[in-house]
């Protein structure tokens, strides 16, 4: 049976390639204003893109600026076209060779990552495979956890989303800090009354605190249970990173990485032990780069945890050996439930990819996010 099986393969191979390339972008406003600790926003832009080849149509996306769309349809859509979709590693190199004399990070792996994902759902698609199979298991579901807590919420608010993960069965939460350090240690305190001393309760403060500051606030939040520290000081700074990593409480973690758009990044955060626990971004470095991202994490034998966008998220976290959890992000879960079918809620806690659906088992809701185009 295996020789029919590659002969049939090799028959596909040669039959697909990518003969057509559309990109959107739809603005979303938030569903009450949002901040974290160095930002506002009242609205998300994400950017859609679909591959068709071999009859099939694959699709990625990114949540960014609407440039990202206009940089894949002005520049990066002859790059693909004509090529064959089972090769990614080879349409990866393309892509960052051509945008080489515009900067790679930033704007350029945004739309290279919402191609990059495109490219694994379509090669899963015309495998018949869901995307997790493609790339290998190494578990069935993965644990989430619920993630907004915005430092524009009220108390109230604060809790009432909090503990509504934890009534859902989500045994982790995590809130923004960093707005006002005065006023931080009592929300801290407010949260945790709100979700029992049993939940696991994380913080972000985007990189808002200086390094002392920072510290100080971490011995402050010990006395409530936190344990994960996210972007105490600004991801840049990996020698602030790494005294905070040293000397905060025992049981409370440092964690960074969610703006890694290059390889070279997640390895200087890794070298110069500036984390416990790696963040990495598929729309920021492609699933390509996801995937990379996990195998420096198991040479340095940490753990890996994704940013936002929890339904690309889904099948890489599972496939990904050194992977601890995935990121159940309010404002991404209230845009990709509303325009994605296929979309997975958590069950106790966990998510679960679709294996009855191949690739990453989305598909676009055209007639709903038509009132969102840009």
């Amino acid at each position: 049976m295996l020789p029919c099986f590659v002969r049939q393969e090799g028959d596909l191979k040669k039959r697909a390639k990518i003969d057509r390339i559309e990109v959107e972008a739809y603005k979303i406003p938030t569903d009450r204003p949002e901040s974290d600790g160095t930002y506002c926003w009242d609205s998300t832009t994400i950017v859609v893109v679909h591959l068709w080849g071999g009859g099939a149509k694959g699709l990625g996306y990114t949540y960014a600026d609407a440039a990202a769309g206009t940089l894949i349809k002005d520049k990066l859509t002859s790059i693909l076209l004509g090529r064959d979709p089972f090769d990614i590693p080879a349409c990866w190199n393309s892509l960052l060779s051509a945008l080489r004399n515009l900067g790679v990070p930033g704007i350029s792996m945004l739309a290279i990552s919402a191609l990059d994902c495109a490219l694994w759902d379509l090669k899963a698609k015309l495998l018949d495979l869901p995307l997790v199979d493609l790339i290998g298991a190494a578990r069935d579901q993965v644990p989430a956890y619920g993630s907004g807590g915005f430092t524009s919420y009220s108390i109230k608010e604060l809790q009432h989303q909090l503990a509504g993960w934890v009534s859902a069965g989500i045994p982790r939460v995590k809130m923004k800090i960093g707005t006002d350090p005065k006023a931080d240690p009592d929300r801290v305190r407010m949260a945790r009354e709100a979700v029992g001393p049993d939940t696991e309760l994380f913080v972000d403060a985007n990189g808002a605190y200086a390094r002392k500051q920072a510290l100080a606030m971490a011995q402050q939040m010990s006395g409530f249970g936190v344990s994960w520290f996210e972007e105490p000081v600004v991801h840049l700074d990996r020698a602030g990173l790494r005294l905070l990593r040293d000397r905060v409480p025992a049981g409370m973690e440092i964690s960074a990485g969610e703006y890694g758009f290059t390889l070279d990044y997640f390895q200087d955060l890794l070298r110069e032990g500036a984390v416990d626990v790696l963040q990495a971004d598929a729309t920021r470095c492609g699933i390509t780069g996801f995937l990379q991202a996990a195998t420096l994490c198991e040479s340095y034998h940490l753990s890996l945890s994704s940013h936002c966008a929890p339904s690309l998220h889904i099948h890489p976290c599972c496939a990904a050996q050194p992977v601890r959890h995935l990121e159940y992000f309010h404002d991404h879960v209230r845009i990709e439930r509303m325009l994605f079918d296929g979309f997975i809620e958590p069950v106790q806690g966990f998510l679960a990819p679709d294996r009855g659906r191949p690739g990453l088992g989305l598909e676009l809701r055209e007639q709903e996010a038509r009132h969102f185009r840009i």
